[in-house]
């Protein structure tokens, strides 16, 4: 099947191609020096590896900053992988920029590790788009050139500018078709092909919702198709392709960059994963449960999708279109009801960790507050009833920073937060920097750089600071995300336990 190819809504348009010119700044149709005005830099993370990156943009590096003059000198905000600044401003002028990442407490420039230097021409009216790929131990840079669009016709015909580029780490060059919300890829256009790190030229297009769609150079086999996108303003958007993070089959996900903000989109076609975790120790309150647990999604098999998950155990990774489910959870061998009708929702391209955890309730029957009613000091009746906590697993990769997403499951009567503590060396629990509270039933995240931490989990008890648990834990480049799951357990010597396993492999330690 033959594509049209896509043409642009506005031939007069001054456009600019940037070439692909691997770790040299970029120069489009605005390359002059400029001695007046103003013009923009921003910094797009696409390094999947790093931690947050830090932009320093200075007149010169090698000179200390001095409030008495007028040096200019700027660390901004550390970018996260898939982010970008908005369009920084600054003076028309050559400046020196340096990337680099926080290895300590500190952000002050003279104290970041530093991963790459270059000079930089900031040029009235341009933007310069300093893009940071691969790996941090040998990363790639490139900076794009692109000219600033402000007319005025764009408000007045209700047209948007957009340009495209590919960063997909093959090296393939694309083909990438357009075609309004309404149609499919039959219909679609051929808006270009592109080479690997090759950014299009601006096209202009009526302000409407359109989908996307890519296939490799040449190819009708379409690999990625995207949600409708709105694009509302008479603004300036560059659509880059990336790699695919999640859990989708689709090697390609894309972003939507504008002056302000980075939008990333998924494959719909993409699958989603989850896996479970069994929180559920064995209470006589549990008829025939004994500390094995079944999944059964309603609608999708007679079979359990994940059989005899034993206690403090998590499951492989199970493989499901995405959409909403009905979750219930039976005792392993009995097959006996433990839970019923739980939602399970799976968006696409994300994976999940379901823990299913149990809680006590004390039975008032008459509702007269009284759960002793014959004095004895026993409480008259308990009830178990089984939850689940529903926790998006990171995806994240880098080699230098971890993130722990902490998992509060301990229930009791005397306090409903823990508050875990990663100490360092030079540290004590008073002075630790990392530190998270979670409350019960819910969970929160903390990112380490790689150390070695002493662990402890505490909470408040009538005014004194109790220790629940505590562990040592190393993490260093071959570290993975990890889950810090904080249970009950009535065979430890406080009564409660701390599990780790990691987000993204199913295995456990404790």
């Amino acid at each position: 099947m033959k594509k049209k190819k896509f043409m642009p809504k506005n031939n007069t348009l001054k456009t600019c191609l940037a070439s692909s010119l691997l770790l040299f700044a970029l120069f489009g149709c605005n390359d002059s020096d400029s001695s007046s005005g103003e013009g923009y830099v921003k910094l797009y993370h696409l390094s999947d590896d790093a931690p947050a990156i830090y932009l320093t943009i200075d007149e010169d590096l090698a000179i200390e900053s001095d409030s008495d003059n007028d040096h200019y000198e700027s660390t901004y905000n550390g970018v996260t992988y898939g982010g970008a600044h908005s369009n920084i401003t600054l003076d028309s002028q050559n400046y020196e920029f340096q990337l680099a990442w926080q290895d300590d407490d500190s952000n002050d420039v003279a104290d970041l590790a530093v991963i790459y230097e270059s000079t930089l021409n900031i040029a009235e009216d341009t933007i310069q788009m300093i893009v940071l790929s691969d790996s941090i131990l040998s990363p790639q840079v490139m900076v794009y050139n692109i000219p600033e669009i402000d007319e005025d016709d764009d408000d007045t015909y209700d047209l948007f500018n957009m340009r495209v580029l590919n960063m997909h780490s093959s090296g393939e060059a694309i083909d990438f078709y357009i075609s309004d919300e309404d149609e499919t890829f039959n219909e679609a256009m051929l808006f270009g092909q592109f080479a690997y790190q090759e950014l299009s030229e601006n096209q202009k297009l009526d302000q409407d919702d359109y989908i996307f769609y890519i296939t490799a150079a040449g190819s009708d086999e379409v690999l990625f198709t995207s949600a409708s996108i709105p694009f509302s303003f008479s603004s300036q958007n560059i659509m880059v392709i990336k790699d695919n993070k999640g859990a989708g089959s689709s090697p390609y996900s894309l972003d939507k960059m504008s002056d302000s903000s980075v939008i990333e989109y998924s494959d719909t076609e993409a699958e989603a994963q989850f896996r479970a975790y069994n929180s559920v120790a064995n209470q006589e309150e549990l008829a025939d449960y004994n500390e094995v647990l079944s999944l059964h999604l309603n609608g999708v098999s007679d079979e359990p999708i994940i059989a005899d998950l034993a206690y403090g155990e998590v499951s492989a990774d199970l493989v499901l279109s995405s959409g909403n489910y009905s979750l219930d959870v039976t005792t392993g061998e009995e097959n006996t009801p433990l839970l019923a009708n739980h939602l399970l929702s799976i968006t696409e391209n994300t994976n999940k960790t379901v823990f299913i955890y149990s809680e006590q309730t004390y039975v008032d029957d008459d509702n007269d507050g009284d759960i002793d009613e014959n004095n004895d000091g026993i409480i008259d009746e308990i009830e178990v009833d089984l939850y689940t906590l529903t926790v998006s697993n990171s995806l994240l990769t880098t080699i230098y920073t971890h993130e722990i997403e902490i998992v509060n499951l301990i229930q009791s009567d005397d306090f409903s937060q823990a508050t875990v503590y990663f100490v360092r060396q030079n540290e004590t629990i008073e002075t630790a920097v990392n530190r998270k509270s979670v409350n019960y039933k819910t969970n929160n995240s903390i990112s380490l750089k790689n150390n070695t931490y002493q662990v402890f989990v505490v909470t408040e008890r009538n005014g004194s600071s109790i220790i629940l648990n505590t562990f040592n834990l190393v993490l260093d480049e071959d570290s993975t995300e990890q889950f810090l799951v904080l249970e009950n357990d009535e065979t430890s010597p406080t009564g409660f336990k701390t599990t780790m396993f990691s987000q993204t492999l199913a295995t456990t330690e404790e």
